[in-house]
């Protein structure tokens, strides 16, 4: 049976860059702290604790993951606007940002930029229909704060004072004692189109120096660096006589704009294209297309209503010479108190690489000052200035603050809502840069642009997805926007409808098109209640972590970790943050009892190692040291990696400055609780040797990782079976090992209760097996791979249970344990006699009934949904078949479904004894399933699937005699898109999906405990 249903919704990302501060940067954080609109925050588990956890099992929309809404600019309808924020409403999602994506449509005429272009009418008629709709469904809406990225204007043209700039380089060779007559040396690279004007800002002479030469970069004596530009004449032109000695070079410095236009555009009508980061200029282009042209007083009003943030992506401009602005040699004397421009040799670049160097030192030294001043100068003009305007609005701003040389981690502080990506970063150390900054200026929210796979449209699981994250959120994420939900349509898409980003380069693109095209999306409800749980349990309170490891150079997006604790502490239970010198000036930069930031993160330690940016070189600017000295002082301990006996300062420095710095250090290192060593291995007896330890142990390495939020009530832990990098081999293995956690918020004398949260179903419930001392629990901890668990440790009674003063499990031989209501039971999947000891002292001996064996079923009837082009981009045609399988396969090897996609609802019945009773129940093994999955028993739904686990407990819905289970599982489309569209897809293998298992219903016996 053929019936054409309309769908109702309806992708690669960029090629990823990999890439100290001073007193204007600190008071920049300062502003941050105290003035405009903080992120919306979660509800506090401190304020909501008590009676029910129902801030737990029925999270609000505000911590609830977040889509990546792409549009084709603004050729979009209100009503399928209206429709889509209903379907992402209905869905459970707390809400989207508009962006304008289409990487997928190769002719982009048929967008009709010139009236629907971004920041069009019908665009901004978009934006108040799904601002409207939003309000009305509880929904909040982010906008980005241009068309696609990085940041641009209509209507700037490269020429204009508030376009990206770029310095770029000429350059001629001279043998000693040689004229040169003629015009200045143009620029190595042209101009990009558009730009029609450049300046020449210098003409330097310098003598090679093949010492200090490298494999890329030519050698040059710094003390031989002659200014020239005073020689040239009106016409360009230059004569210069090269001294007799050695050979020399001419540099000529061109500033003249990048001409970068967004990403895959145009856009809009003008042009838009990318503005200054670096000067008030820029940032003021942006504010005052919005102000003057996009903020509507209606768009004004519906902001107010469900506006949530402006949205600002990766930083990646894009340039061959050296990103500029002209304020920055005066930026640079005020920083440094030197002139820049002698030392421009050692800062030009040329397609990314660096042209000419110093000696090693010195040209190390020159590029942190040059560095430094470059972030000062973007965290203050365009994260604090864009932020603020934000404010103004009643909105906030979430940045992905890294691709630039800037200190990503001062940004993260200064951000509302710093954000990370699951595609860019490269582990999960990048994400602990930014926890840092978030944590050390008590913001509450780090943000993951989350669930973008290289060639993987169409064929994302959500398993997958949630392996991905599962670390991410260890690491410091506690918002997901996921990447991403396509509109509808647009002019020449093919089934199933526009996906901003597939087809790309020819091939399936990044990420997915999630949404009512999607199979996946008749069970996506779960997932979504599952990630918002996460989330509210990961936004209560403040963020713990035993260490703070210092960055002298504070970049993001490198995968470059910490020494000892990435590698080795981590696989302990070891946590930390990484920290760089801007954020030892905040308010929060305190020490008490021992503790960094007692009010936040409460670092027990200050790790400090050499930079890894600069070759490892132990380096400290003095002011960083000073305040070390400072903190350690007031008592807090410091572990230095390295020869910081003999420390160097990261820039140039001045008279008399390595002496100042080395007598600081000299006086830091005095200190009882401070400690050099000169190998990482000592790290852990290091920190032994201080008395310190992480919240989280167990006795051997495990790819357990953990995050800890403390609130008023409660120790909340979030442990995750995952790995420090996707890419990282061999792959993560099931665990199954005792866990010791400590529970910093047990009053004097009080009792510990440690409470297991399940974020699939909801449900709080005490721990029934745990062995607790001096307010440290210790139970078993066994998680499949990526799988998670959520524990609580707080006082009895917590969340409204009734067990807080029964005695619990400290051993058993029965194989699970649990607090049923009132009761005490154990569990055995065999019948016989148990021994359970109890906290009390007390051993109790109990019978298990007989427990009928493992249940494999034979047969199955396949009933099939078979999703197939409709007659439009947007409609999908059902056929619907019934199998009978006398075994479980993928539908790929199935030749009837070989191609297929869409719902398979899998049925067979099982039979149970006639001795079959309340003291009975079953779990039922799904095994191998591909994608998402629910399951009936007897017509009754069990609960919700852990995807990363594929069991659930039926036993309350069986009963003795026939039984009847069916198992409904969404197959993604790409099998289907292989054989509708083979030019994208067609060299995609077949994936296995369905349901393989070995599917399995194991009965287990139970008794009460008496």
């Amino acid at each position: 049976m053929r019936e054409p249903v309309e769908q109702a919704d309806g992708m690669s990302r960029r090629a990823v860059l990999a890439a100290g501060a001073t007193v204007g940067i600190t008071a920049g954080i300062g502003v941050a702290l105290g003035s405009g609109t903080p992120a919306a925050a979660a509800p506090s588990a401190a304020g909501v604790l008590g009676a029910t956890a129902d801030w737990f099992a029925v999270p609000a929309r505000q911590v609830r993951p977040r889509f990546r809404w792409w549009w084709p600019d603004g050729l979009v309808n209100a009503d399928e606007i209206a429709r889509e924020i209903d379907q992402i409403a209905d869905a459970g999602f707390g809400g989207a940002e508009i962006a304008a994506v289409h990487h997928s449509v190769k002719d982009k005429s048929v967008l009709d930029t010139a009236h629907h272009g971004w920041g069009s009418r019908p665009w901004r008629d978009g934006v108040e229909a799904a601002l409207r709709r939003a309000a009305r469904r509880g929904l909040t809406i982010d906008l980005t704060l241009g068309p696609s990225w990085p940041v641009a204007v209509p209507g700037v043209t490269p020429d204009d004072e508030a376009a990206a700039k770029e310095l770029v380089h000429g350059r001629a060779s001279l043998t000693g004692g040689a004229t040169f007559r003629g015009p200045v040396p143009p620029p190595v690279h042209a101009p990009a189109a558009g730009v029609t004007r450049q300046r020449l800002l210098a003409v330097q002479a310098a003598r090679v120096e093949p010492a200090y030469a490298t494999r890329k970069e030519t050698g040059l004596d710094p003390a031989s660096v002659l200014d020239l530009t005073s020689t040239v004449t009106e016409d360009g032109t230059l004569t210069w006589t090269a001294p007799e000695a050695g050979e020399w070079v001419l540099i000529s410095y061109w500033t003249r704009g990048s001409g970068q236009q967004p990403e895959s555009g145009p856009h809009s009508a003008p042009a838009a294209y990318v503005v200054d980061h670096l000067d008030p200029a820029g940032t003021a282009a942006v504010t005052e297309l919005w102000e003057r042209q996009l903020l509507t007083p209606t768009l004004r009003s519906l902001l107010k209503a469900a506006g949530g943030a402006f949205f600002e992506d990766s930083v990646e401009l894009e340039t061959d010479g050296l990103t500029w602005t002209p304020t920055l040699p005066d930026a640079f004397a005020k920083h440094t108190g030197r002139p820049l421009l002698p030392y421009l040799p050692a800062l030009i670049l040329s397609g990314g690489n660096q042209v000419f160097a110093f000696e090693a030192q010195l040209t190390r030294q020159i590029r942190h000052d040059f560095w430094e001043t470059f972030s000062e100068l973007f965290n203050r003009h365009h994260v604090s200035a864009l932020r603020d305007w934000a404010h103004s609005l009643g909105m906030s701003l979430r940045a992905q603050p890294y691709g630039l040389q800037t200190d990503a981690i001062e940004s993260a502080a200064l951000l509302d809502l710093p954000e990370g990506e699951s595609l860019g970063f490269k582990n999960l150390d990048d994400f602990r840069c930014l926890a840092g900054g978030r944590d050390m200026a008590g913001h509450r929210v780090l943000s993951c642009e989350a669930g973008a796979y290289n060639g993987s449209a169409y064929s994302t699981t959500w398993d997958r997805f949630l392996r991905t994250m599962g670390g991410a959120y260890a690491a410091g994420v506690n918002q997901t926007v996921v990447h991403g939900f396509s509109y509808a349509t647009a002019p020449g898409v093919s089934w199933p409808g526009f996906a901003a980003f597939s087809p790309y380069n020819g091939g399936p693109g990044y990420g997915e098109s999630w949404g009512p095209r999607q199979p996946s999306w008749q069970h996506v409800a779960d997932i979504a209640t599952y990630l918002g749980r996460v989330h509210g349990v990961l936004q209560a309170g403040t963020a713990r972590a035993d260490v703070a490891v210092f960055r002298q150079t504070g970049y993001a997006a490198t995968g470059i970790g910490a020494s000892w604790f990435t590698a080795t502490g981590v696989p302990l239970g070891w946590s930390h943050q990484f920290l760089s010198g801007p954020l030892l000036d905040l308010p929060n930069a305190t020490v008490s009892g021992g503790r960094l930031a007692p009010n936040g993160p409460a670092y027990k330690a200050l790790f400090v190692e050499g930079d890894f940016f600069y070759s490892s070189t132990p380096t400290l600017a003095t002011a960083d040291a000073r305040r070390l000295l400072t903190l350690a002082e007031a008592g807090l301990p410091v572990v230095l990696l390295g020869a910081f006996d003999q420390p160097l300062t990261p820039g140039v420095p001045d008279d008399g400055e390595t002496d100042r710095l080395r007598e600081l250090l000299t006086r830091l290192l005095a200190l009882p609780h401070v400690t050099r060593i000169t190998d990482k291995a000592a790290v852990g007896d290091a920190l032994t040797g201080l008395g310190i330890t992480p919240d989280v142990r167990h006795a051997t390495a495990s790819t357990l990782l953990n995050a800890h939020r403390v609130t008023h009530d409660a120790d909340f832990y979030y442990l995750c079976n995952g790995k420090h990098a996707e890419t990282v081999k061999p792959a993560v293995a099931a665990i199954d090992h005792e866990v010791t956690l400590r529970h910093t918020r047990r009053s004097r004398g009080g009792t510990t209760i440690p409470y297991l949260l399940d974020p699939w179903t909801g449900e709080a419930t005490r721990i029934a097996r745990y062995t607790e001392e001096d307010g440290e629990v210790t139970l078993r901890v066994a998680l499949r791979p990526g799988q998670v668990m959520i524990v609580a440790l707080g006082r009895p009674g917590l969340f409204g249970d009734r067990n807080g003063a029964r005695p619990h499990v400290v051993a058993t031989e029965a194989s699970e344990v649990l607090f049923s209501g009132r009761t005490l039971t154990v569990r055995s999947n065999e019948a016989g006699t148990c021994t359970t000891r109890l906290s009390s002292g007390r051993t109790v001996t109990t019978v298990i009934p007989s427990v009928p064996a493992p249940i494999t079923p034979g047969h199955w009837q396949l009933d099939v949904d078979d999703w197939r082009p409709g007659s439009s981009p947007t409609r999908t045609e059902h056929v619907h078949r019934t199998l009978t399988l006398d075994a479980l396969l993928p539908w790929s090897r199935i030749p009837e479904l070989a191609d297929s996609a869409g719902i398979g609802r899998y049925r067979t019945a099982v039979d149970l004894p006639p001795d079959w009773t309340s003291s009975h129940g079953a779990h039922l093994e799904l095994g191998q399933v591909s994608d998402t999955a629910r399951v009936t028993v007897n017509g009754i739904g069990a609960p919700p699937l852990d995807r990363l686990r594929q069991v659930v407990d039926v036993g309350s819905l069986l009963r003795r005699g026939r039984n009847v289970i069916e198992v409904e599982v969404a197959i993604p489309l790409v099998n289907r898109l292989r054989v509708a569209q083979p030019a994208v897809f067609g060299a995609v293998a077949r994936q296995d999906y369905g349901l393989v298992g070995p599917v399995r219903l194991v009965p287990y016996g139970q008794a009460t405990v008496a």
